[in-house]
């Protein structure tokens, strides 16, 4: 005689739904031009187990000079008790804000944005570093842009990266 198995002991274990954190996003306002050295720091002591705040993201977005966002589950206070011990954090601003208001911060710029025929630029890299160019085309697709030598006899067109210029003066200053 055979013993067929029960259909109950087959099925099999579900796990229990992870933990879901109501996760907030606040802004610490940080000395000039040191928000990445203040990250840094947090980072440093959430390793180092030197404070057991937790911080799930820290976002050092340049566009947002004197200030870094960390998004955590923890309370207000709790964060002003880490901005105590950080060197370089001043305080944590008023209020918190939303992914939505940060959200744009995250998605990456291209580097040729803001950079438009006829605007006159540096080159910052390469064999040409130190001149002013004019710019004749920019390819966003590849991010780089087309220049001519500013002080050249023959105009000869040259293409570079966007990242190696400097915007000296665009065309709607002139």
């Amino acid at each position: 005689m055979t013993q067929e198995p029960t259909p109950a002991s087959t099925a099999p274990s579900i796990p229990p739904a992870p933990e879901v954190f109501n996760n907030r996003i606040f802004a610490i306002k940080t000395t000039s031009r040191q928000e990445r050295t203040v990250a840094d720091n947090i980072l440093k002591a959430i390793e180092m187990k030197a404070t057991d705040i937790k911080v799930t993201s820290i976002i050092v977005p340049n566009e947002l000079q004197g200030y870094v966002l960390v998004e955590t589950p923890e309370q207000r206070n709790r964060i002003e008790q880490l901005v105590e011990m950080i060197a370089h954090a001043r305080a944590v601003a008023k209020g918190q804000t939303t992914l939505a208001e940060v959200g744009h911060f995250l998605i990456p710029k291209p580097v040729v944005a803001g950079i438009d025929e006829g605007t006159i630029v540096e080159l910052i890299a390469g064999p040409f570093k130190g001149e002013k160019a004019v710019v004749k085309r920019v390819d966003s697709a590849k991010e780089e842009i087309t220049v001519e030598l500013y002080e050249s006899v023959v105009p000869i067109p040259i293409t570079v990266r966007g990242d190696n210029v400097r915007v000296v003066e665009k065309i709607s200053d002139r």
